[in-house]
């Protein structure tokens, strides 16, 4: 018989001082993000974390965190959840978060997200505390959506490599500036690494190189435009890099089969018949 489901979420606020007064141990999953700031965390190694980075914490496992600045954490507790939230889990950290494998070699997972997904994992994370202080009538199910959600979340969009965080620098830049031509050399410049080795590292990371990276975020930008506003193609054009319409139309059919009129028209029709 499963647990009751018991989640706890908090963000908590640190000045430089702050340490914890020993190790100590849960018997729930940890998932904590240093939303701001930079700490040490420490188990029975230390690894230093910064803003963005994610420790997942096997339960019962001894551990401490220390202030270095200021910090920040977003901080969730996993016990009695579903079989689905620990699969994911499971996805993230493998065997030992499971409870697989015996306890005392089990080691925390550490992950990064970019600035981008940063903020936009501190946002979502944000509204499931609002939720979570709401009276809910269907308050299991609640919980689990959005666990799944989180975990989902972190699946899709962090990365193991720490040291290769600042590729993702390039990435969310590539991201913020769809309408520019970018440069590889400008990109691996700011990352700190040789052009062949950006072009190396990038497509370790997202599986794609960089060119593609950047058509793929324009491809993205112009089918929520096109879907969630009535701008003009023209306007939508310029925003995501395309200085001629039939560049852009040219380009676009390329990519979905559809010129952006007609792909337009097409989900509003989808839409519309959901409605009916």
């Amino acid at each position: 018989m499963q647990d009751e489901l018991d989640i706890r979420s908090f963000i908590g606020t640190h000045d430089a001082d702050f340490y914890d007064d020993g190790f100590h141990r849960h018997s729930a999953v940890e998932v904590s993000i240093v939303l701001e700031g930079r700490c040490l965390f420490e188990w029975s190694k230390r690894s230093w974390m910064e803003a963005g980075h994610i420790v997942i914490i096997p339960s019962d496992l001894s551990h401490r965190f220390e202030a270095v600045t200021n910090v920040r954490f977003g901080v969730i507790l996993l016990q009695g959840v579903t079989a689905r939230t620990m699969e994911l889990v499971a996805k993230l950290g493998g065997s030992g978060f499971t409870g697989e494998g015996g306890g005392a070699d089990r080691s925390p997972l550490f992950l990064a997200l970019s600035r981008l997904d940063k903020e936009r994992f501190e946002r979502l994370f944000r509204e499931w505390l609002r939720m979570k202080a709401s009276f809910l009538k269907e308050k299991q199910a609640n919980y689990s959506a959005w666990m799944e959600v989180l975990l989902l979340f972190l699946l899709e969009h962090s990365q193991q490599d720490l040291q290769g965080m600042t590729v993702t620098k390039a990435a969310d830049y590539m991201r913020e500036n769809v309408q520019e031509s970018v440069h590889i050399s400008d990109l691996a410049e700011m990352a700190g690494f040789t052009e062949p080795a950006f072009r190396r590292v990038f497509e370790q990371m997202y599986g794609v190189s960089p060119k593609q990276y950047q058509q793929q975020c324009r491809l993205q930008e112009a089918k929520w435009l096109l879907s969630s506003t009535d701008k003009d193609i023209r306007e939508i054009a310029e925003q995501v890099g395309f200085f001629r319409l039939h560049s852009f139309s040219q380009w676009f059919k390329e990519q979905e089969g559809l010129p952006p009129t007609v792909w337009r028209k097409s989900q509003r029709l989808q839409h519309g018949s959901m409605l009916d």
